[in-house]
Formats: structure tokens, sequence, C-alpha cells
């Protein structure tokens, strides 16, 4: 199997303009952003942000279409659970814990044409 750098790149690109278009859209609702893309071995957060005194980890989801279930979907319980693993991480990397830290889950899911996306927004979606 031939690696196909220009298919890995579309995807980067489309990740990268759907989470700009997300961060855009959370801001525009009252959130703040902290960070994009946190990443270590646990996984991967797309977007932290504050909702006044409460941490956000967003994950983002596009879909072209929703033949397949569309973005909300794709979001297995599996995900889930490396997302948390994820966010414990990175609260621990802050110095901070679950315990005593407002935290939740949000979803934004991006469906149809990247210039004027469908985008419907879950807060607390897990």
């Amino acid at each position: 199997m031939r690696w196909n750098k220009t298919a890995t790149t579309n995807t980067t690109s489309i990740g990268a303009a759907g989470e700009n278009i997300a961060a855009h859209y959370l801001v525009q609702h009252g959130l703040k952003e902290v960070i994009r893309n946190f990443n270590c071995r646990m996984g991967e957060i797309d977007l932290i942000m504050t909702d006044q005194q409460t941490l956000v980890f967003v994950e983002v989801k596009y879909r072209k279409n929703n033949h397949f279930g569309g973005a909300v979907a794709a979001i297995s319980n599996a995900k889930q659970g490396k997302l948390q693993k994820t966010a414990n991480f990175y609260l621990q990397k802050q110095q901070l814990n679950a315990y005593n830290t407002q935290c939740r889950f949000d979803v934004v899911a991006l469906e149809g044409n990247l210039n004027d996306p469908m985008i419907t927004w879950i807060k607390n979606a897990f």
C-alpha cells in the first residue's frame, strides 16, 4: 500500500478548517480559547476553551453528508473514553483535577459544505 501524501494533507487541512470554524463559532457565543490540538500519548483534544468558570473540552467533527450517520454519530464510546483520559492528563499537567475543576465535554458537529456548514453545538455531550 502506498502512502498518499495528498489525501493526508487534505484531511489535515479540512480538519484545521473545521476547527477554525468551530472555534470562531464558540467565541461568538461567549467562550474563550485556551489551546488547540492538545496532544499526548492518550489522544488529542481539538479545542480547550473556557465558558466563564468552566473548562470546556471540545471535540470537532466534520462530515460532508450524513449518509453514514453524520458527524455526531462518528463519536464512539471508545473515542469518548480517549477524550476523557486525555482531559484528565491535561488537568494533571495544569496541576488541576476533575474533582475541584468545573469541566464539561462539548461536541461541535459540522455538516455540509465547509464554506457554509450546518453547525450543531452539543453542550455537555458526555
